[in-house]
């Protein structure tokens, strides 16, 4: 019944303004920063912010020396892995420095956004 008295309404309404009566469109605008985090994931970028943030924050976390020796170079499903330019300097990194290191990138990027740390030369 209210659908007929709403159909009758602007058909009266075209009737007297000759016009068509403007159709409401539903607000689909939505703020950036919703948009990005809605976005990001889907497209596999927040990832790739991480990489950027960890590798800015790179030398703060590991060292002069040993940043100047290695290269965080991409996050995959929790896991960073970092190039490293010598072999002696990764097995240095793997067997001693790897626990050290896991707990900062932990305490700085999440627990979840790092679970494991992989060495590479």
């Amino acid at each position: 019944m209210a659908l007929r008295i709403e159909e009758i309404r602007r058909r009266v309404l075209e009737d007297w303004r000759g016009l068509p009566e403007p159709i409401e469109k539903p607000d689909r605008c939505v703020a950036v920063p919703d948009a990005l985090k809605k976005l990001l994931p889907k497209l596999g970028l927040s990832e790739r912010l991480n990489e950027q943030e960890i590798q800015s924050a790179w030398k703060d976390i590991v060292g002069e020396f040993l940043a100047s020796h290695s290269v965080p170079s991409a996050v995959r499903e929790g896991v960073l892995t970092v190039q490293v330019l010598q072999p002696t300097v990764r097995y240095e990194l793997d067997r001693s420095w790897k626990p050290q290191i896991l707990q900062k990138l932990q305490a700085r990027f999440g627990a979840k956004a790092i679970r494991e740390v992989r060495f590479r030369s």
